[in-house]
């Protein structure tokens, strides 16, 4: 597995598994449907989820060093659009995932990681709400046909994770 960890200043080291490539997102291309299960106020020690369905589509780009996607759905009756780009650096062997949707208007700093086999974690500092929070994606691959991504929070530095979102993938 890459590792990831914290240097004495807090900045995060992240080194990619042997295995990283450019094609790791490739079970990823065309068209899902996507089971939500979404934690409502994540760190405020509730227990309350929001469970909604989306679409995605994603194509490559960069001649496969990278990709794109579409993620489609409401929130209270309201159209919400996500878009993700992932980008591989061939030096590092390290993917970066951007985020972007129709609430924040712009993309967020990244998170970066790698698979080791059928198993992906990208990793990033952050704050929400207020607080300075370690964030973890994870990707399960197993079931290329079926992956499932999950996202957590951690305000101590990695030692705990709350696990805010799980995502079910299944072929449009």
């Amino acid at each position: 597995m890459g590792m990831c960890s914290i240097l004495p200043d807090g900045k995060l080291t992240i080194t990619a598994s042997k295995d990283s490539s450019r094609h790791d997102f490739d079970f990823l291309v065309g068209g899902w449907k996507i089971r939500n299960r979404k934690l409502k106020e994540p760190l405020s020690g509730r227990d309350e989820w929001d469970e909604f369905d989306a679409t995605q589509n994603l194509s490559q780009i960069l001649h496969g060093f990278g990709n794109f996607d579409i993620f489609s759905t409401e929130f209270d009756g309201k159209p919400f659009e996500g878009f993700t780009l992932r980008l591989f650096d061939p030096q590092t062997c390290l993917w970066t995932i951007y985020w972007a949707d129709s609430n924040a208007m712009k993309l967020d700093n990244g998170k970066v990681g790698s698979f080791d086999g059928d198993i992906g974690e990208f990793f990033a500092r952050d704050v929400f709400a207020g607080k300075n929070i370690f964030v973890k994606f994870h990707w399960d691959k197993h079931n290329p046909e079926a992956p499932i991504y999950s996202a957590a929070y951690s305000v101590d530095e990695g030692q705990t994770w709350e696990w805010n979102w799980y995502a079910s993938f299944s072929r449009h």
